[in-house]
């Protein structure tokens, strides 16, 4: 156990400041102070990079507080991702050792004169309060350390890393949650819920005797006894304790951790609900979207997508906030971007976490599955695996496509072209052969692995080819054209059978051949017929996973099966994404049957955005409003009415401005409302009706509900 180490520098001021600026990284995660009031409103900085290749700094404003006179700067370093135990194997010191400190202030004062402070041998360090803090087990602190003894610095050269700014948007502070309840378990536990599931923290005041102390632990669900339950946290203690100062009320939030937690188990005082809050933590990105329909049920599943993105957006994309994981999964991240675009601005969080993967990308092209690659040292772990390492071509043209911007492109070219090129040094008479997690924890029948390799090279390649064609690469683009052809060609021959039927015949299999563009025109309807009669012979439940999970429903309804896919939306037994919602859940599950019907818990994560990856179907299809361009330059609107809905309101903010698409269902008409921002030209798809070309403006029309028309025929 190693106690955070605090760094102090006395500056002494005799002239006014007009400006005043902190530059500062760390080794660890820092909290600064200048006169005891926190600089700025970021959490967790520097942030999670490849710190052997790059670490950001962030620049503060500091000039309002400053005084006259002494001022003390007071920088606090935690474990953080650096060097506390992280990753699966609980390893200390990942990237280092070294708890240390890089900073610079620039004042210019009103007289014209300029000083520069630097992070050097005239600083002195003490230990702190914090006693401990990590990420996965919490933290200790204790109130009653005053900081005493101060000792010297030693001056490093460790920071070879390229340093360089932030880009993307800072964890910080988000809703605050009262309890809903104060409770006592069978087993005599006393545990707060704050009714909903989040990534963040407890903040608490309290009063008592020097020495007393309160622990706080953390915690998803209650078992199916209705205890408190923290047997899916693996070696995460998630557990925070107080010791207290006894001088009159205290209170107390933790400074470098962070849990994933619902219900919280409260040790060593009475707790009093008004002194208790749950403070959310995550990315500062703009909200972007917004989506409601006249079902409560998938009301709320649009509330438990966003509650997973924020809960795992928290400076990277994770994969859950609870357990002694919360890596940057490459796959999750992939198959969730579309859905994380709809409801927020990613467009920076995401473009800072490529510049990780390009960074950990090996020099075969190979990408980790993890971004940033904490397991880089071991060599023994799976490298190249689809669905995974297609995060690099994926996710690279969707930020293009989403917000139009052709610089992702530029700077991630030469990562996309490196993957693509590796899976082709990897390959066998135009095959990919078996590596990789396959469609991860599909409930039905196992798709290949290769099938599922072949599919993701053709997508890849397709996508450096469009890449390409934007920046002009034409010799590329003809060698990939060419690869792309032989790419599906082999598939055809090895995976298709006549009639349009695939081997293996599971719904993961036809989703992704048709989604992935893998089949001819001439066996497109039948291989979606096919996939059509799967769904109705498992009584309309889904039995994809992780990557066929995202692809389903479009599938579906891009074939002419609308009602289908609105069958399996509004599907609430297992598997299905309503399950979930009726066992109120208030996040997306990892597992369909994380809690079983008998309301046996698993051991799984309680909140895990990947499969709700159904939002950008709900954005694209239910509520229709689409991009027929980069940018959303050309807009489609196409809204598919369906599954009982009334009536649905959706609005998405676009690069050109606000877009809106709502529709509400009158006997045998449907009405809608549309709005067009400007800068852009719509395509606007009446049911029933012809085609109608708009620009900017507010609009209604008038269709035909055709459930209406095909009942009264």
């Amino acid at each position: 156990m190693r106690s955070c180490p605090v760094f102090k520098k006395t500056i002494t001021l005799d002239k006014s400041v007009v400006s005043a600026t902190l530059s500062i990284t760390a080794h660890g995660i820092y909290e600064a102070s200048l006169n005891s009031k926190r600089i700025g409103e970021a959490y967790f900085t520097p942030g999670w990079t490849s710190y052997d290749k790059r670490i950001q700094y962030q620049v503060y404003n500091i000039k309002d507080q400053f005084k006259k006179g002494n001022n003390e700067l007071q920088v606090t370093i935690g474990e953080g991702w650096y060097r506390g135990a992280f990753g699966g194997l609980m390893e200390r010191d990942n990237y280092g050792k070294d708890a240390s400190l890089l900073c610079q202030i620039d004042i210019l004062f009103k007289d014209g004169s300029k000083e520069q402070i630097v992070s050097d041998n005239t600083w002195s360090s003490g230990a702190g309060p914090i006693i401990h803090s990590d990420i996965y087990g919490g933290e200790i602190y204790d109130a009653g350390v005053d900081t005493k003894q101060w000792y010297g610095v030693t001056p490093i050269d460790s920071f070879k890393a390229l340093l360089v700014p932030s880009i993307a948007e800072p964890v910080k502070k988000q809703e605050v949650f009262k309890p809903v309840k104060v409770f006592k378990t069978n087993k005599g536990e006393q545990v707060i819920d704050f009714g909903q599931n989040m990534s963040g923290w407890v903040h608490f005041k309290v009063k008592g005797k020097p020495g007393d102390t309160i622990k706080l632990f953390h915690a998803e669900v209650l078992d199916k006894e209705g205890n408190f339950y923290t047997g899916n946290l693996r070696d995460a203690a998630a557990t925070d304790i107080y010791i207290l100062r006894g001088n009159g009320e205290e209170s107390f939030e933790p400074h470098f951790t962070w849990h994933g937690f619902r219900y919280v188990k409260v040790e060593g005082c009475i707790v009093q609900a008004k002194d208790f809050t749950a403070v959310a933590l995550y990315s500062a990105m703009a909200p972007s979207g917004s989506f409601s329909c006249s079902n409560p049920k998938i009301n709320q599943l649009q509330h438990n997508i966003e509650w997973s993105l924020k809960s795992n957006f928290l400076d990277i994309p994770t994969d859950c906030p609870q357990r002694s994981e919360r890596l940057g999964w490459t796959g999750d991240a992939q198959v969730f971007f579309r859905t994380a675009s709809f409801n927020y601005n990613v467009k920076q969080f995401y473009t800072k976490w490529l510049e990780d993967l390009k960074a950990d990308q090996r020099d075969n092209g190979s990408v980790p599955n993890i971004i940033p690659n904490i397991y880089r040292k071991l060599k023994s772990r799976k490298l190249g695996v689809a669905g995974w390492g297609d995060a690099a071509t994926i996710i690279p043209w969707s930020i293009y496509w989403v917000y139009g911007d052709s610089a992702i492109l530029c700077n991630q070219y030469n990562s996309m072209k490196a993957w693509v090129d590796h899976i082709d040094s990897v390959s066998e008479n135009g095959l990919w052969a078996a590596n990789g997690y396959g469609d991860w924890l599909a409930p039905g029948d196992s798709t290949s692995l290769p099938f599922i390799n072949q599919c993701f090279w053709a997508y890849s390649t397709q996508l450096l080819i469009n890449a390409g064609t934007v920046l002009g690469y034409n010799h590329d683009v003809s060698k990939y054209t060419s690869l792309l052809q032989q790419i599906k060609t082999a598939f055809l021959q090895h995976y298709m059978q006549p009639e349009g039927k695939t081997m293996p015949n599971t719904q993961t299999s036809y989703v992704l051949a048709l989604e992935l563009h893998m089949l001819p025109d001439s066996l497109e309807m039948k291989s979606a017929g096919r996939l059509e009669a799967l769904v109705r012979t498992n009584s309309n439940h889904l039995a994809t996973g992780f990557l066929g999970t995202p692809y389903l429903l479009h599938a579906l309804s891009k074939h002419g099966y609308v009602s289908t896919a609105y069958d399996l939306l509004n599907q609430d037994t297992y598997p299905s994404w309503l399950y979930p919602v009726k066992m109120g859940a208030t996040t997306i599950w990892e597992k369909w049957d994380a809690i079983r019907p008998d309301s046996t818990v698993q051991a799984t994560s309680y909140n895990h955005y990947s499969y709700g990856a159904v939002g950008d179907w709900l954005y694209r299809v239910v509520a229709g409003i689409d991009a027929a361009s980069p940018g959303y330059k050309n807009i489609i609107i196409r809204p598919r009415p369906g599954g009982g809905l009334t009536w649905v309101k959706a609005s998405y903010n676009c690069p050109q401005g606000r877009i809106v698409s709502n529709w509400e269902i009158d006997g045998g008409k449907v009405i809608m409302h549309i709005e067009i921002p400007a800068g852009t030209k719509a395509t606007i798809y009446v049911p029933g009706k012809e085609n109608v070309e708009v620009g900017e403006g507010k609009f209604t029309f008038e269709g035909i509900n055709a459930s209406v028309t095909a009942k009264m025929l």
